[in-house]
């Protein structure tokens, strides 16, 4: 869709409710294409669970007590 630098100050809320769709805006001037409007993917996507399996270990002994000699470093 493309529309003139009016239309898209006058009705920019709308615009951007069809880009938040995925619909993509061109905002022209004087019939030259001068910008686009995109939706954004997000950065971090949606949550998988599993999606670290393989990637990220756990130790058998995570929650196992610190040795003594590093539980000292913590309380000096």
């Amino acid at each position: 869709m493309e529309v003139n630098i009016h239309e898209a100050k006058t009705h920019l809320s709308r615009l951007l409710e069809r880009v938040a769709m995925g619909e993509e805006v061109v905002i022209a001037k004087a019939g030259t294409p001068v910008a686009r409007l995109v939706p954004i993917k997000s950065a971090t996507g949606k949550f998988k669970f599993g999606s670290a399996k393989g990637i990220i270990v756990i130790s058998d002994d995570f929650n196992d007590p610190l040795p003594k000699e590093i539980e000292d470093l913590f309380w000096k």
